[in-house]
């Protein structure tokens, strides 16, 4: 089935007489080898959530030659504007919600296009213009703040707004499958070039040691005043690795989650309401012998400290980094 996929691009690129809107094999070589100059590693850029394994392959057997085109020149652009297969991704997972990656004439109101883009940004002849609405798209994907860091489809409806903003995860896989087959990016986390396990954890370690002193703000990440997560979202940057910033989106998006009795240094230990996942409210950087590194609270200041229980301790640790458990 991938052979036929890449097959059936190949067919559509010789029948326009042009490369524009796909990729020839010299481009898919070219994407491959830049594919690790990135300079950051997200431990979750590809699927998430226990996607079946099999959905992206099976979903993009069902696009259409102009779909696969569409995919082709999305992938071609974003890696002209040397914007990371991150960007591409959420391009790939908008344009599939949007419009199953064709460009519709009509949509809701006077939307058009792969995007749905609205008549407010431009002209129709240029919102039906394909390279146009994927330059729209980059310029405000890259206007959004920190979208390297947010899950996919976040960043996705962050550019589209719209009424129904989980939809965007329902392609995840296909995008990551797209842009291994079609861009020959097989390791979308661009984590291979990361320091050893132990070292990364030794890295956010020494970060949080060097804040130590400094106020707890609220919504504060550094580099003067820090809340809980954003004492260890700059932690786990600092070596290398972007997580989220919120306490909740670190335990569900942050890494491999490990039974607390086996946490070690560098993993994020939570507690929350009832010692609930959905009810984490705080969020601390193990150090080992039972300790941790955290912003605990307002007029109190990042410190170390001991575990404690307080009938909120999380059974679960997560521990930051690429090859992420998908459950």
């Amino acid at each position: 089935m991938k052979t036929a996929i890449i097959s059936l691009l190949a067919v559509v690129v010789i029948a326009a007489g042009v490369v524009v809107y796909g990729l020839n094999t010299v481009m898919r070589q070219n994407i491959a080898a830049q594919a690790g100059t990135y300079g950051y590693c997200g431990p979750a850029l590809g699927t998430w959530g226990g996607t079946d394994a099999g959905l992206g392959e099976r979903d993009a057997a069902g696009l259409t030659e102009e779909s696969l085109t569409i995919t082709g020149q999305i992938i071609t652009m974003g890696k002209q504007r040397d914007l990371s297969p991150r960007a591409w991704q959420i391009a790939i997972q908008a344009g599939m919600q949007e419009s199953r990656l064709r460009n519709l004439t009509y949509g809701d109101r006077d939307s058009v296009g792969i995007f749905q883009i609205r008549g407010m940004h431009g002209s129709l002849e240029d919102r039906l213009d394909i390279a146009w609405q994927i330059t729209w798209f980059y310029d405000t994907l890259e206007r959004v703040e920190r979208w390297e860091a947010m899950r996919p489809g976040d960043a996705a409806q962050a550019v589209e707004r719209s009424a129904y903003p989980d939809k965007y995860h329902r392609w995840e896989s296909m995008a990551v499958f797209l842009i291994d087959q079609l861009g020959g990016v097989d390791d979308i986390s661009t984590c291979e070039e990361l320091p050893p396990a132990d070292e990364r954890a030794t890295l956010a370690i020494q970060y949080a040691v060097d804040q130590i002193g400094k106020p707890y703000v609220w919504g504060a990440a550094g580099p003067n005043t820090f809340d809980c997560s954003g004492l260890t979202m700059r932690a786990w940057e600092a070596a290398g690795v972007t997580i989220p910033k919120y306490s909740q989106s670190q335990y569900f998006q942050g890494g491999t989650k490990i039974p607390l009795d086996q946490a070690r240094p560098g993993d994020l230990i939570f507690w929350g309401g009832g010692r609930q996942p959905s009810s984490i409210d705080h969020v601390a950087l193990y150090i080992g012998n039972d300790e941790v590194i955290h912003a605990p609270q307002p007029g109190d200041v990042v410190k170390r400290a001991k575990i404690w229980d307080g009938g909120k301790l999380v059974a679960t640790a997560i521990r930051p980094g690429p090859n992420v458990s998908l459950v």
